[in-house]
């Protein structure tokens, strides 16, 4: 079921998204770093790895590979080769999905303020958001390095929650992975889950444990608006 755009406008006080697979076309991109970074250590990349590090913070997901492939150099060091390889795509060539822009604009005209709840860096985060010219659109940006614990635990929700000035029943997430789905059920609130041709959920799957599911944001109906 999708969420309403009537439901949206008058019951929703707080809107959050997830970065990476849900406002933005990213996941194929890190799919090529993580081959490319294993391989200068004579690693494969594990069927399980996305999997394994779905919803972890920057750094968790340091950390966990640095463990699992005892990688030779610092955490910090891993972090910032993953954002250099990341980078120049984050600033010049990630599109946001399609529908994205029009939907922040209608949260704008109705004075709905919007937050970004994100496992990624700081460094990437505001370099997409400038590179798309979407900064306007949000009021509080977290990403998992401000958090103890990164997706499913509910923690960056809450805490992107208590930033807006809203309880967590207020917001409405929208999220593309498991992990993140958890996360804001866990947080207690609403959900929407996006479709992603790279998580490791179903569409079945996600709209089964989510409040309401979106192939697309093109599937929202403004019309009800406009008719209401």
């Amino acid at each position: 079921m999708k969420p309403s755009v009537s439901y949206i406008k008058n019951s929703v006080k707080g809107v959050i998204f997830d970065l990476d697979g849900t406002l933005i076309d990213s996941m194929s991109m890190w799919d090529d770093i993580d081959v490319e970074y294993l391989k200068r250590f004579g690693y494969d990349l594990p069927d399980d790895y996305q999997k394994k590090i779905e919803g972890l913070s920057f750094h968790e997901v340091a950390v966990y590979t640095k463990e699992r492939f005892q990688i030779p150099d610092s955490i910090e060091a891993m972090m910032q080769d993953w954002n250099d390889m990341a980078f120049d795509f984050y600033r010049h060539r990630v599109p946001l999905k399609p529908g994205v822009r029009k939907f922040l604009s209608f949260l704008k005209e109705h004075e709905i303020p919007c937050g970004i709840a994100t496992s990624n860096s700081p460094e990437l985060l505001n370099a997409v958001l400038n590179s798309l010219k979407i900064h306007e659109f949000f009021t509080v940006m977290i990403t998992g390095s401000e958090v103890e614990h990164g997706k499913p635990a509910p923690d960056i929700y809450n805490y992107a929650a208590a930033r807006m000035g809203l309880k967590p029943s207020e917001c409405l997430v929208f999220e593309d992975v498991e992990a993140g789905i958890l996360a804001a059920r866990a947080a207690e609130m609403n959900v929407c889950a996006v479709y992603d041709q790279h998580s490791k959920i179903s569409p079945s799957e996600a709209e089964a444990i989510s409040d309401y599911y979106l192939f697309s944001f093109e599937d929202i109906d403004y019309e009800e608006v406009s008719q209401g």
